[in-house]
């Protein structure tokens, strides 16, 4: 009984110093600088990596408020805006649809701008996309809440700021790779490009992968089934 105890002190204990660690002093400043690089995105983004103002848990945190925000605005935006048939819908799938391409551009940007000297590292790549989404859960959270107040005759106003939103996230994440992987302004316009591309690639590359697999394993099943047969 009394090494339980010790060990479930010593859980405990770690437990609650890795969470005091995450989620400590540093990782509420890390999340509160995303307003200035929002604001700031030159500056922003170059403290944000070279200066070690990020963190992975305060881009985490920046990640799932804006899938949170992605699934409140199914249900809570008005029907005027958005019509939701919950019955089509798979949630899991819907969360992929928004990681999936944040991860392929994270690679693809990474893999590209490694090729030609960029100086981004991959956590960087992902840190800096992370903290670009920021002004998307800041402006989307109160128009889901002002869709449901408005008339139809007032939704050009929710259409123009939610598409800024998407624009905003855009350009910030424009800015934040050029300031990480130390490119001029072409330069980095161009490699945006080929990260797109890239991510083209990715796809077509596990498209054909999953291919193959499945015809593996429909080779393997049909041995598997001719064998049976035969015993």
């Amino acid at each position: 009984m009394a090494q339980t105890t010790v060990k479930e002190k010593t859980i405990v204990s770690g437990i609650a110093g890795w969470f005091k660690k995450t989620f400590g002093p540093k990782y509420w400043d890390s999340l509160k600088f995303s307003l200035y690089c929002i604001t700031h995105p030159l500056d922003g983004f170059w403290d944000l990596t070279h200066e070690k103002r990020g963190t992975y848990a305060a881009a985490n945190t920046i990640l799932f408020l804006t899938i949170l925000v992605r699934i409140l605005a199914l249900k809570y935006t008005s029907f005027v805006f958005i019509r939701v048939y919950w019955e089509d819908i798979n949630i899991f799938l819907y969360i992929a649809s928004i990681l999936f391409p944040l991860l392929l551009f994270v690679i693809g940007n990474w893999a590209t701008t490694t090729l030609f000297d960029g100086k981004g590292k991959l956590g960087q790549v992902y840190i800096g996309t992370c903290y670009a989404l920021t002004p998307y859960p800041l402006m989307q959270f109160p128009l889901m809440i002002i869709s449901n107040v408005i008339t139809v005759n007032e939704a050009q106003f929710y259409t123009v700021l939610a598409g800024l939103s998407l624009v905003w996230c855009g350009l910030l994440i424009i800015a934040a790779m050029g300031q990480i992987h130390e490119f001029s302004g072409a330069k980095n316009i161009l490699f945006m490009i080929f990260s797109l591309f890239a991510m083209l690639v990715i796809i077509f590359i596990l498209m054909i992968f999953f291919s193959m697999v499945t015809q593996a394993l429909g080779y393997f099943y049909s041995l598997y089934r001719e064998f049976m047969f035969r015993v």
